[in-house]
């Protein structure tokens, strides 16, 4: 969970905590190769209630894709306290 401080709107220290259904999409994927035995990705996710967390997607690091969706699991990232998600159906391509 990342916290804040301020709300980013309007600067407001009110904050609550609220809770999310876990499903989302993958808007930018990445894949690390450095400082690690294996590839691993790094995925801004786009959470259905609107915000937006880094995080990791389970499986082949290169099959991960802008557009994916994705669901919450109750995993721990062991390097990073990052959450993790893993890919609810078959990658998302575009039909052109």
């Amino acid at each position: 969970m990342y916290q804040r401080l301020l709300c980013p709107v309007c600067a407001g220290s009110d904050l609550r905590t609220e809770a999310s259904t876990g499903t989302g999409v993958v808007r930018h994927a990445t894949v690390i190769h450095r400082n690690t035995p294996a590839a691993r990705n790094v995925s801004l996710v786009e959470m259905a209630e609107g915000f937006t967390v880094r995080g990791r997607v389970t499986g082949l690091a290169t099959d991960v894709h802008s557009g994916d969706r994705v669901q919450l699991t109750t995993a721990q990232d062991p390097v990073r306290s990052q959450p993790v998600f893993q890919l609810v159906d078959g990658p998302y391509r575009s039909r052109n």
